[in-house]
């Protein structure tokens, strides 16, 4: 049966080359007992539905906009909005992630939805950000929105290869947060 990694273990695979994960805003705050919290690096909206069927060919992507930082702060009032996180994730093959929102989100009725990491993901991820809030929510930039807690997968398996593998790994510098 595979395990939870520790604080402990996390940091000796952030010795690793590359580390388990890549830029780490401040690793003694974003580490956690049971896995490292990731953090905000933008926000877009959603402009229309998607597809998806059985077969990933007849997956569509909705189109996003932008929501820009004013002086390192988003408004975001009721509604879903894709979240992009600063750190790049690099599974090796023993180890998968699930992500949880942190729960100061939940005590504001905000929530993350997010998706399996599997083995051997490399790539800086994304997740749905649900607004449930009637009044909002008020994001920093560089927030800490999701804990990813780590499993150590007996017997290893077989390295992610699909569509979203190395996703996001160049974008564009911040500006930094007046």
């Amino acid at each position: 049966m595979g395990s939870v990694l520790s604080a402990a273990k996390i940091r000796e695979l952030q010795k690793n080359n590359p580390p388990l994960i890549e830029g780490l805003l401040d690793a003694d705050q974003q580490i956690q007992p049971n896995g490292v919290d990731l953090s905000l690096y933008s926000v877009q909206a959603f402009q229309s539905g998607g597809q998806l069927g059985f077969s990933s060919a007849e997956r569509v992507l909705p189109p996003l906009t932008a929501i820009d930082f004013e002086d390192g702060w988003v408004d975001l009032p009721q509604g879903q909005y894709l979240a992009t996180f600063n750190e790049i994730v690099h599974l090796p093959v023993e180890v998968m992630a699930l992500g949880r929102p942190r729960s100061s989100l939940l005590r504001m009725a905000v929530s993350v939805g997010t998706a399996v990491w599997d083995a051997g993901y490399n790539g800086r991820s994304q997740s749905l950000l649900i607004v449930y809030n009637p009044g909002g929510l008020r994001l920093a930039q560089n927030a800490r929105l999701l804990q990813l807690v780590f499993f150590e997968i007996e017997g290893g398996t077989h390295a992610y290869d699909g569509f979203f593998q190395n996703e996001n790994l160049t974008l564009p510098k911040q500006k930094d947060a007046a």
